[in-house]
């Protein structure tokens, strides 16, 4: 099954859903997660000038507070994808800094998001092991645009009121200013 079938967009309601929590790790939730390494890949092999970072089981309509993480985001031979299931944010930490995101459920649109850039997280592993994880960076900004999928936020509910924060990817892979009208005719912000 491609991407395309998997992966939902704004303005598809269920991405505004909070996710439910996974009691046992089953065949079902490890079928889940296959699945979402899958689309992951899928979509990133349309995209030359793109990584497929990460996805939540939301993103493929299944309910379920789970989250894969690319294991290596400077090297996309490297499929690999950490697993964080029921994942929480402990504390966030250090200072708050802007930087671009962009999404597999929002097309081709691009946001200046103020998050910080560090972050504490709790959950549990495919074998359903907890694990803890302190994260600087961009995995703690990816972490927090994950986790926020579970609690049905979207990254563009974090730009606030600024008609310079939205791009869109060029074909030659640079980042050109979107036209907020044009944007915000689309119905993919909150109501």
């Amino acid at each position: 099954m491609s991407y395309k079938e998997l992966i939902i967009s704004l303005p598809n309601e269920r991405l505004r859903q909070r996710s439910r929590k996974v009691g046992l790790v089953t065949k079902e939730i490890s079928h889940v997660i296959e699945q979402m390494k899958n689309a992951t890949l899928d979509w990133e092999a349309h995209r030359p000038h793109e990584l497929g970072v990460a996805l939540a089981a939301i993103q493929i309509g299944q309910p379920w507070r789970i989250v894969v993480i690319r294991n290596n985001f400077d090297d996309k031979t490297d499929q690999s994808f950490g697993v964080f299931i029921n994942p929480e944010i402990i504390k966030l930490e250090g200072s708050i800094e802007e930087d671009f995101e962009g999404c597999l459920s929002v097309a081709s649109v691009y946001g200046k998001v103020p998050r910080y850039n560090k972050v504490r997280i709790r959950a549990l592993d495919e074998d359903g092991q907890e694990v803890r994880i302190k994260a600087e960076g961009f995995l703690a900004r990816v972490l927090q645009h994950e986790i926020d999928h579970v609690n049905g936020v979207m990254f563009i509910d974090h730009i606030k009121d600024d008609h310079q924060a939205f791009f869109m990817l060029t074909k030659d892979g640079k980042l050109e200013p979107l036209d907020y009208e044009k944007i915000s005719s689309s119905n993919i912000f909150r109501d």
